[in-house]
């Protein structure tokens, strides 16, 4: 439980009053990662200058979150206007979510490979294009050109944002900095539709893509001209036991050495082997210490600023596809991927459901029907995180202060509770056709179980798997793929069986694929374990290798 006794590896074997520590508050906290001696390392930037990329990067994935379902408020005035049937217009958000599933295997390994800055402002660039193109477009087939294009750009924003907040914070910081990005990405998700409804009503679709397209133009400025490479090649302080007789003004066990950035100085790697006193030797600088210069305001916007990964090129783009056959990894790709794409189904039929009788809503109206799952969202975010910490902690004392990741999957209880509530009631509450607050406020908590779904998932996968957060979040991200499938058909099946048996089905999946993490509490740890000990995997997820 004590982050004195939860160290790094790299850090074992170094005295901790020679490891550098927070400030204030966080006084007795040892840093990790442990920053360099550069004023150029991001995690000795100043702290204004970090928030205010966190800013921009979560405004961008708000309104990236808004851009996919924002048309379904309006989708029957859609429909009619570019002169295609419902069923048509809903396969088009399913071919805006399979680009964004396959765009993941892309660029989030581009991004570990040239850096964060570059995919961004192609990213941002490519939205902004695609918005003003979709306000202008008049037939279906450049609408649905538009709509996959879009889909490359907004993918680094289902992903990469978690990656720049691991570049810019230390670990003590990173939970509330994720918890906000992941707040704006769910109300742009949820509230997307809810402005987007006056907006449908009283100027016309194409302004929906007018106004993100303002939005993306501000929020560009702002990647260009305030969002640096955040990625950096930082060795770690690494121990190297001192021979006998040798560099007497030095620790007779151990030499800190100061490192800095391992792109521009030339390491000279030595395999491991003991040490007289049992430390591991692991890499000694070729050339001495290194100071860097601070760079300029314009050198710190240089678009290209080199290789980050000394992996061959081809390994990051198959390592998500390995980490999806890890138990956990796919395991928080079923959990996560269904419930996420059941809410996806929402947005697709809410429209068909609520402008016909007997609710007969007005296209604003329908937008409304957002305002519950927005605020819903909110409420879960405030909750699932200090009740998950809160189980973490009384189950680590239960377990005399061992703690395991595995304590994260308790909060999957509250998740299953509100899921099928949400899922079978909306089902229920439409075909019944009761009071209007009964389906829109099922739609609401199943947007909740979305929140404590993901916490879960996610809080899970980091314990777990700490070097690989990125490629295992672009594996479970693979469920795009499943949203496609059920996207591209669900209107269909909607109207042939009704709302019944549609949601029905779905709930029962969604029950069945969150009894599964009774298995993963039991063999979680062993899961671990063979991934853990396999030589090959271990060899090939290595980024040196």
């Amino acid at each position: 439980m004590s982050d004195q006794d939860d160290l790094p590896p790299e850090f074992a074997y170094i005295p901790r009053d020679r490891l550098k520590h927070g400030t204030g508050r966080y006084k007795d906290v040892i840093l990790v990662p442990q920053p360099s001696d550069s004023p150029n390392d991001p995690l000795n930037w100043p702290q204004w200058r970090k928030e205010l990329i966190l800013l921009i990067t979560s405004l961008s994935a708000a309104v990236v979150g808004a851009y996919g379902p924002m048309l379904s408020p309006g989708f029957v005035e859609v429909a009619h206007n570019l002169n295609i049937t419902l069923d048509v217009l809903a396969q088009s958000t399913a071919w805006l979510i399979l680009c964004i599933g396959l765009g993941l295997f892309i660029t989030n390994p581009l991004a570990k490979i040239i850096g964060r800055r570059p995919v961004y402002l192609v990213a941002i660039l490519i939205m902004f294009i695609t918005c003003i193109w979709g306000a202008a477009v008049k037939e279906y087939d450049s609408f649905l050109a538009s709509r996959i294009i879009a889909g490359i750009g907004m993918a680094p924003y289902e992903v990469l944002v978690q990656c720049t907040i691991g570049d810019l914070y230390f670990v003590h910081e990173r939970a509330t900095r994720i918890a906000v990005w992941n707040l704006f990405l769910l109300t742009g998700i949820s509230g997307g539709a809810l402005v987007a409804g006056y907006i449908i009503e009283r100027e016309g679709y194409q302004w929906t893509f007018g106004v993100c397209a303002i939005l993306f133009g501000v929020l560009g400025l702002g990647v260009v001209f305030a969002v640096p490479e955040t990625a950096y090649r930082r060795d770690v302080v690494v121990p190297v036991p001192a021979a006998k007789g040798k560099e007497e003004g030095e620790d007779a066990n151990v030499r800190n050495m100061k490192l800095g950035r391992e792109h521009e100085v030339q390491l000279q790697h030595v395999s491991s082997s003991e040490g007289e006193n049992g430390v591991n030797r692991t890499a000694e600088r070729a050339d001495g210490l290194v100071t860097e210069k601070r760079h300029t305001y314009w050198q710190s916007l240089r678009v290209y600023t080199g290789r980050y990964s000394q992996a061959p090129g081809w390994k990051p783009f198959l390592r998500p596809v390995v980490l999806l056959f890890y138990p956990a990894v796919f395991w928080g790709f079923l959990v996560y991927g269904t419930v996420i794409t059941w809410i996806v189904v929402f947005s697709v039929v809410n429209a068909v459901i609520f402008v016909n009788p007997p609710y007969n809503f007005t296209i604003s109206q329908t937008g409304l029907i957002s305002l519950s799952p927005f605020i819903l969202t909110i409420i879960g975010e405030l909750i699932s995180g200090p009740l998950n910490d809160w189980i973490c902690i009384y189950l680590t004392k239960k377990n005399r202060g061992i703690y395991e990741p595995e304590f994260r999957l308790p909060l999957m209880a509250v998740s299953l509770i509100t899921g099928v509530v949400g899922f079978f009631g909306f089902g229920a509450s439409v075909e019944y056709q009761t009071h209007w607050s009964g389906p829109v406020l099922c739609f609401g908590l199943a947007n909740m179980s979305l929140v404590f779904a993901a916490t879960c998932v996610f809080g899970y996968i980091v314990d777990s798997y700490r070097e690989l957060n990125e490629e295992a979040f672009v594996a479970i991200n693979t469920r795009n793929l499943l949203t496609f499938g059920l996207t591209y058909f669900v209107t269909g099946w909607l109207e042939q069986q009704g709302p019944l048996v549609v949601f029905c089905i779905l709930g029962a999946l969604f029950v069945f694929v969150t009894l599964l993490t009774i298995p993963l509490w039991i063999f979680g740890k062993k899961f671990r374990s063979f991934t853990g000990r396999n030589q090959w995997l271990q060899r090939f997820m290595n980024d040196n290798e």
